[in-house]
């Protein structure tokens, strides 16, 4: 009786009774792995509920918090790092955004803990990117473009290790602790340098007019490699999306000279190198870099001297992350190859390449990272957000953390369907489509943008927080009746370097836009859907191509939610119409690829969201475009959420979010 009751009380939940919010978006999500050197202790955050905190596995022992946080606050917590015998352990919390109007302010703070106490974290001092001395008894951080270094002790005044002009950051101590490697940032040209905590003096590696980066010891410490591009021009305007030409360099520690060993055959720089580890040398004495030069983005190998150049990640697909493990032989690499709408996790030999599987199937296996010999990374379902994982020696995937939420409830998840479609010019498009068969009857249709442009939504849970939450709210609104359909278009990731650069994109042409209209005439070619009721919804880019639906296509998009999007792109501001290096032959382009040069044609109701703290897209493009629809009588809702920024960091907000989002389609489209 009692497992009937159990079946029928299950049955009326999945028959759609049951449903709320909360069940969708409460998925806790863990993210910031960190290790100590030999691999027995492990540490990393989890926010739930917009808590966030550090776990910690000491040895053997069950996980348990090693913080205790309990507001949603929007504090975010990473760069957590393990003192080199392990037993300690610092971390970075908070941040310059303040979206719960903490009345105290906030601020950004590096704080300390032995791994064995039971008292609560210590702060050290305000700044970011601790790293900790060889001996393990001091760190050095970053604090105002400069390099601090402080003791553990929460009396200690931290000092500055020395003073130089530029922006100085990203320390690494040589394999014999004396030197510390730097990069200094002089805005029009980089440079590396070499402070001596010995002699207390900073030497120039081969200083030049270029920008120099990301520097590297080799595995002895006598030699320095570093990635290098030209020096910005009098007058030049910098485009994120275009590649740039780099090469790699490798310089003498002692004597200061450099030579160039490699250079990219093509612009495959600038994308491909914007990542954690863009260059890596492993102690098996070769170089480890990434190019997109063969029209992905791959992780190549050679020899410091620039011999045997090798793809050790060959075949279509992307390759987002590496990891090397413990003898410096292969790497452990994540990336869509042979599942193009997901991650999975290869090995790879340094030398050779070959690639072969570690993870495979309707997982998401991302992030990998090694502690110790043992291999982890982080991984998601279609059903379950972005946990800790390890993977053994069998492929066998083991979750690290036992703790799960008390809301979330995954059994009211669909499978997402793997769809394409083309565009109107032949573009072959991906897409996911969020559809409860179970529902029968015509049903509204949505179509979901993300933003960046460089994004790609997956068959299953984001490693992004921010896509975490899209993707569990357009599940939501499946489960609620509606048909959604997510569409990786044209600008995006995963399919290629053409995709990700295809022509007259954005400001110089919106040709993207094409396959918004393609998502939504393949909603309305569904027989489960009313083609004359179909919604659009996406943040940042995601809602710049909102409004554009909204202002060009008023036959086909009924209403629309638009988060933080950009409504003008010739508004020259500091935020992602920057960007872009639109010149001013270029304006009139801009305009026209624009929402707000299609006003006139707007007519749908529309739902404005916005954090007023955003850093990305400033508030005055939904300011300035909600004027101007009031202006003309179109019906136009708004969401702000004061000192929210654009990533919105709270659990309340995006709760706040959503509702009003369902809340919105439920009323203008069923």
């Amino acid at each position: 009786m009692r497992l009937l009751v159990t079946l029928f009380l299950g049955l009326i939940a999945r028959l759609g009774l049951a449903q709320t919010l909360e069940q969708f978006i409460s998925h806790p999500i863990e993210s910031n792995f960190a290790s100590s050197g030999d691999g027995k202790n492990i540490a990393w955050v989890i926010n739930d509920h917009g808590k966030r905190n550090v776990m910690i596995k000491i040895g053997s022992e069950l996980p348990k918090l090693f913080t205790d946080y309990q507001m949603d606050d929007g504090q975010e917590i990473n760069q957590l790092v393990f003192s080199p015998n392990g037993t300690k352990l610092v971390f970075v919390r908070g941040g310059t955004a303040n979206p719960a109007n903490l009345t105290e302010g906030t601020e950004q703070a590096i704080y300390f803990k032995d791994i064995s106490s039971k008292s609560p974290a210590s702060k050290i001092a305000q700044g970011n990117s601790p790293l900790f001395y060889p001996d393990g008894l001091k760190i050095l951080f970053a604090k105002g473009n400069q390099i601090y270094e402080s003791g553990l002790d929460i009396n200690t005044s931290p000092k500055q290790l020395f003073i130089a002009r530029g922006s100085n950051r990203n320390p690494k101590f040589s394999p014999s602790g004396n030197d510390i490697l730097f990069t200094s940032e002089r805005g029009d040209h980089n440079f590396i340098g070499i402070y001596s905590t010995v002699t207390k003096k900073i030497r120039w590696v081969a200083p030049d007019v270029s920008e120099d980066d990301s520097p590297v010891w080799s595995p002895e410490g006598k030699l320095i490699a570093f990635i290098r591009k030209a020096g910005t021009k009098i007058r030049e305007v910098k485009n994120f999306q275009n590649g740039e030409k780099f090469s790699i360099w490798v310089a003498d520690a002692d004597a200061l000279t450099a030579k160039m060993v490699w250079k990219s055959p093509g612009e495959d720089g600038g994308f491909a190198q914007a990542r954690e580890k863009p260059l890596a040398w492993a102690s098996s004495n070769r170089l480890l870099f990434y190019s997109e030069q063969n029209g992905w983005n791959h992780i190549y190998s050679m020899n410091p001297d620039g011999s045997d150049v090798k793809d050790i990640t060959p075949g279509e697909g992307e390759v987002e992350n590496f990891a090397l493990d413990a003898t410096g032989q292969n790497i452990y690499f994540d990336g869509n190859r042979e599942d193009i709408d997901r991650r999975h996790i290869w090995k790879s030999s340094v030398s050779t390449g070959n690639p072969t599987s570690i993870s495979s199937g309707d997982g998401i296996e991302m992030l990998p990272a090694f502690g110790g010999t043992s291999f982890y990374c982080f991984r998601s379902t279609t059903n379950s957000s972005k946990v800790l994982v390890k993977i053994d020696e069998t492929k066998k995937i083991f979750p690290v953390n036992a703790i799960k939420s008390t809301t979330f409830s995954k059994e009211y998840f669909v499978k997402p369907e793997q769809v394409t479609f083309q565009a109107a010019d032949g573009t072959t498009l991906h897409g996911q489509l969020f559809i409860d068969r179970k529902i029968s009857g015509k049903r509204a249709g949505i179509v979901y943008m993300h933003g960046g442009p460089h994004r790609q939504m997956l068959l299953g849970f984001h490693y992004s927080d921010y896509y975490n939450n899209a993707y569990a709210f357009n599940q939501y609104m499946a489960s609620l009746g509606y048909a959604v359909v997510s569409v990786n278009y044209r600008d995006g990731i995963g399919y290629g370097k053409d995709f990700r650069l295809a022509k007259n994109q954005g400001p110089r042409g919106a040709s993207e836009y094409l396959d918004v209209v393609a998502a939504a005439k393949f909603l309305q070619l569904l027989p489960e859907v009313d083609k004359n009721k179909i919604g659009l919804w996406g943040g940042s880019y995601g809602g710049y191509l909102t409004a554009m639906g909204l202002s060009r296509n008023p036959d086909i998009f009924k209403a629309g939610v638009d988060l933080h999007g950009v409504h003008d792109w010739s508004f020259d501001a500091h935020d992602a119409t920057n960007g872009w290096g639109i010149t001013k032959s270029e304006e009139d382009l801009a305009l026209k690829s624009s929402p707000n040069a299609d006003l006139s044609k707007w007519t749908a109701p529309v739902l404005l969201i916005h954090g007023d703290d955003d850093r990305n897209v400033m508030f005055q493009q939904t300011t300035d475009l909600a004027t101007k629809l009031r202006e003309k009588n179109v019906p136009v809702e708004l969401l702000i959420l004061p000192d929210e920024v654009h990533g919105f960091l709270r659990y309340e907000s995006w709760s706040r979010v959503f509702k009003a989002a369902q809340d919105f389609f439920d009323r203008k489209l069923k």
